[in-house]
């Protein structure tokens, strides 16, 4: 699986993807991947801070419907399977998924096939554990994360480290920014902890265009 980045089908693309009666397919090609390249052990873009999903099951979506929040277009969206509604109305989401899965999933995970197709390795990476870092894991009062009765991890939806309009640390200076801003900025001065050659060995398809 690694080394060979998944790719969606062919007809959630361009015109065909646009008219198509099924706009979203199950992507379990990319769960395996992101697992393997990702929050395995020993996963070549290892991440620590996914440790708590390594036994999660997170189901990957493709989609040629398009989205946007607040202006802004989204190509990708975590979730956690939880429903509303009626008995009946749940009953049939769980469904859709358990057909889809084989299981339920702890977490959802939906993919712009379109921006998929066409970003680079790194971009796509970064999309690809964006949504894997809202995957969280529940913290207590004092910080420290939570377990269920069993020992398994307690999931949760983990928001944004830095939530801050660009206009603000421009005005009143990085010091005056909300959250963790200033770290994003020290962060974006460092080079990358992953470079082009590890990205090649991850994903391989198109490092041309990293």
């Amino acid at each position: 699986m690694i080394g060979t980045r998944p790719r969606p089908p062919e007809d959630l693309l361009g015109a065909e993807g646009a008219l198509t009666g099924r706009p979203f397919r199950p992507a379990p090609e990319l769960a395996a991947w992101a697992h393997a390249t990702f929050i395995a052990e020993d996963a070549p873009l290892l991440n620590e801070e996914h440790e708590h999903l390594r036994d999660a099951a997170i189901g990957f979506v493709w989609t040629s419907t398009g989205n946007a929040r607040h202006g802004n277009t989204v190509v990708g969206q975590a979730e956690m399977t939880t429903f509303q509604g009626g008995r009946w109305s749940k009953g049939r989401q769980i469904q859709q998924l358990c057909e889809w899965f084989g299981e339920l999933p702890d977490f959802l995970v939906t993919i712009d096939a379109g921006y998929a197709d066409q970003a680079s390795d790194a971009a796509f990476c970064s999309l690809v554990e964006h949504e894997l870092l809202h995957c969280g894991q529940e913290r207590d009062g004092f910080g420290a994360p939570k377990f269920r009765r069993d020992g398994s991890p307690a999931f949760a939806l983990r928001g944004h480290d830095v939530e801050e309009f660009v206009s603000i640390v421009v005005r009143y200076g990085v010091g005056a920014a909300a959250g963790r801003t200033a770290d994003l900025v020290r962060a974006a001065a460092q080079a990358p902890l992953i470079g082009a050659d590890e990205l090649r060995g991850a994903c391989g398809t198109c490092g041309g265009r990293l």
